[in-house]
Parts: C-alpha cells; structure tokens; sequence
C-alpha cells in the first residue's frame, strides 16, 4: 500500500464517495492497490506520489486528454490567457473564436452556448430543447451524467439504467415527482422508439449518444430523424465520442441530423470546457430561459478548445487514434488466442474495450489491473487511445497484455482464480463506500 493509497483512506473520512468521480474511484480499478493520486503527467506517463512511472493504457483522465498530458500547445495557450488574466467583468474574445471554428466544422448549427462541464452541458442542452418543444417528457439512449432528469428514470423500475453503462445508480435525492419525465431507450432499437412516440404524446426531447458500441443502424438514424423532422428536439450527445472518429462529431458521418450536439472533454485536452450547438430556431429558445453561470465565462477553457481543436485539424489527429485503436483491438484478440483466454472486444477504435468471457469476470478483470500496474502500467479492460500512444508504447504493452493473459489462464485452469489476487475484487458500478 503506496502513499496514494495513504491518502485515499483519509479522503475517505472527509469526502463522501472518496472523489469527486466514480469513474476515479480506485476501488473501479484494483482495491487497495491503485496508486489513487498523481504528482505529474506528461503524454502516455503518469507519475504517481511514490514518483513510480506509470504508462496509461487505461483512461486518460477518462477520455479528457486525446493529445496526451500536458500537451505543451494547449499548455501554451492557456498559459497566455492565465497572464494576461483569466477573468473579468468583460467577456473573453476566444468564446467568439471558439463559437466560429465549432460552427464551421457544423455548418447545419448556426448558434452556440458554453458550459465548461458535459452533464451540465447536456442539462442546458435539455432546458433549451424543452423549451422549443413545449413538453417535457425526455426519452434517452446512453449514458448522459448525474443529474436530475437522468436519474429519475429509476425512480420507475431501479434497473432501469443498467443498460446504459454504469449499473447501479441510486436515484436517493432526486423528487418523485419526476416519475416517467424520463424514459431509457436501448441505442439502436428502432421499434422501441416507434412504440415509446406513440404511447407518450408529451415526448418533446430525444437525447442519444451519437455511437455506442456499435455505429447507429439506417433505420434507427433514420426514426430519430423522423422525430426530428415531426417537432420533438433530437439532442446527441458527443461527450465522448466526438471529435475522435473525426474532426467535429460522429453524427457527422452515421447521417443523424440533429438540432441540437452537445461536447465536452475531448475538445480542450483536460481544460474544462463543453458545447453546446444548434439550429437556429431551436437555440434562439434559450433567450426564453435563465441559464446563466460566472465561471462559463472564464478564459481557460476557450483557449485551449482552440488550440486543441487546431492540433487536431493540423495533425489529422482523428487518424492515429483510428490506427492505433484497431491496433489495439487486433492486439487484445492474438494476444487471448495465443494465451488461451477467451474475451470479447468491443467499442469503437478510439475507445476500444474488451471481456473476459469466464465465470466472474469482475475477478479477471482485477488480475489483470493488478498484473499489469506491477509491470508498470495503469491499465483495465478498456483502452481510450491518445495521440501521445506510440507504436513503441502499445507493442510493449501488448507484449506484456499476452504475458498477463497467460497468468489469467493460469489462474482460471487453478479453478480458485481469486486466491491470484492480493486484494478485493474490483466494483463494476456504483455502490455506497464503506
């Protein structure tokens, strides 16, 4: 147990849940082994409070930083704006920039709004929509953050998020009064859709993620479509997928015509900043409605949109986090086969994943966490590619993925796998800490 570990166990006693994002929690990754905190990061390297160097072939600060730690460019820009001051009564020049270079890349949008966090940007997104559309039922594909609206849909059936990614989550704290304003669609299940417009008149929002797992199929594009085209709002929801497949949002290339996208992390590198763009007359909806907040309007977070989007566009970015992901997940696969382990790779290339189709699965997962950080990497069954990730870096870590998956089938073959691990089995969504 390292000084992050240390740490976490005092966080623990002062902060409820431990951090501020489940997705951090290293009880997701190995319990009481993850080193829970850094010192610095630089590219593909994380350094943790024990100065161990540690190469991340795991989240990268949970698909916020697709150019890599610290990128000197972003860096760069913002620390122009930090001197000559990141705040003032007067509005920043670079919103306007940014609003520009977003909607030239979106030429179906023509207005934008800034927030600098996804969910609440997705819940502005939200109010906007509502607000067009006159109604206030919301039907949902995916997973679009904490707050109200999107918890409520477990106030109905407590299952009903599960298949939205994060199993688990307690809708404790939000008002049974909002009881069926929200309705989960599974992505791609184009006669739900039809049957959830038909049976709820009140719909007036669409929110869906623009990929999961799989591309969106031709008839479901073209139900939402429909719906669009019929007056309910389609928001979708760019988050994480955006600007990885390519330069703006994979709507852009699967045919879903949106009124209304929302993005976040991947566009600043780490520096909080999100977007919201539309259509015109369903954007103009939100002179009707307070939504208003001081730190939307502090300097950071456009500058390093910026720069981060024109790296991208000047170093075809999109590209090498497509190679290195298919890579990657050709890798996972010869390296199972030549280890005799059986998994199930998944996602798009960017933000590939992959299973361990054994009984426990969670238990194999946690080896493998456990394995690979000993051989000095943060790693867990999920890959979100940056451009700092070699061909160096991922044929080392591929090499050591075979020789850990040659452990893992050890360990299944043993018929007693959890006795291979030094601490608890890992969580796989949300639960109470003790």
């Amino acid at each position: 147990m390292g000084t992050g570990q240390e740490l976490y166990k005092k966080a623990k006693r002062i902060i409820p849940g431990g951090t501020q994002l489940l997705s951090k929690r290293p009880e997701m990754f190995l319990p009481d082994q993850w080193p829970a905190y850094y010192d610095r990061a630089k590219g593909s390297t994380v350094w943790d409070l024990d100065g161990r160097k540690l190469i991340d072939v795991c989240y990268m600060g949970i698909g916020a930083c697709s150019l890599g730690y610290a990128d000197p460019d972003v860096i760069k820009a913002v620390q122009i704006v930090l001197k000559r001051g990141n705040m003032s009564t007067l509005n920043s020049p670079e919103e306007v920039e940014l609003a520009e270079l977003i909607i030239r890349l979106h030429p179906w949008a023509q207005k934008v709004r800034f927030t600098r966090t996804g969910g609440e940007a997705i819940t502005v997104a939200l109010r906007i929509a509502r607000a067009k559309s006159g109604k206030g039922t919301v039907v949902f594909s995916g997973y679009h953050g904490w707050h109200d609206w999107y918890l409520s849909a477990n106030l109905g059936d407590q299952q009903a998020l599960d298949g939205q990614l994060l199993p688990g989550l307690n809708p404790s704290g939000v008002p049974r009064t909002l009881k069926g304003t929200s309705i989960p669609l599974n992505f791609n299940d184009t006669a739900a859709l039809k049957k959830i417009l038909t049976e709820n008149p009140d719909v007036g929002v669409i929110v869906l993620e623009s990929v999961r797992n799989d591309d969106p199929s031709p008839d479901f594009v073209a139900a939402v479509n429909k719906a669009s085209h019929d007056g309910v709002v389609v928001i979708v929801d760019e988050i994480t997928a955006g600007f990885r497949l390519n330069l703006g949002g994979a709507h852009l290339v699967s045919g879903l015509k949106p009124d209304i996208a929302v993005f976040a992390k991947n566009i600043s590198n780490g520096i909080p900043m999100a977007v919201i763009i539309g259509k015109e007359d369903v954007m103009d909806a939100a002179q009707g409605s307070f939504i208003s907040s001081t730190y939307w309007t502090e300097r950071c977070g456009p500058a390093a949109a910026i720069a981060t989007i024109r790296k991208m566009e000047k170093l075809e970015v999109q590209k090498h986090l497509v190679r290195i992901g298919k890579k990657v997940m050709t890798g996972w696969k010869k390296a199972a086969e030549s280890a005799g382990v059986e998994i199930k790779v998944g996602g798009i290339p960017p933000l590939g994943h992959f299973s361990f189709e054994f009984p426990e699965p969670l238990v194999y997962k946690t080896l493998y966490t456990q394995e690979m950080l000993k051989r000095g990497y943060l790693a867990s069954t999920a890959f979100y590619v940056a451009f700092s990730h070699t061909d160096a870096i991922v044929d080392r870590y591929l090499d050591e993925t075979e020789k850990v998956f040659s452990l893992i089938r050890r360990a299944h073959e043993s018929g007693n796998p959890q006795t291979f691990l030094a601490g608890p089995v890992c969580h796989s969504g949300f639960k109470r800490l003790n």
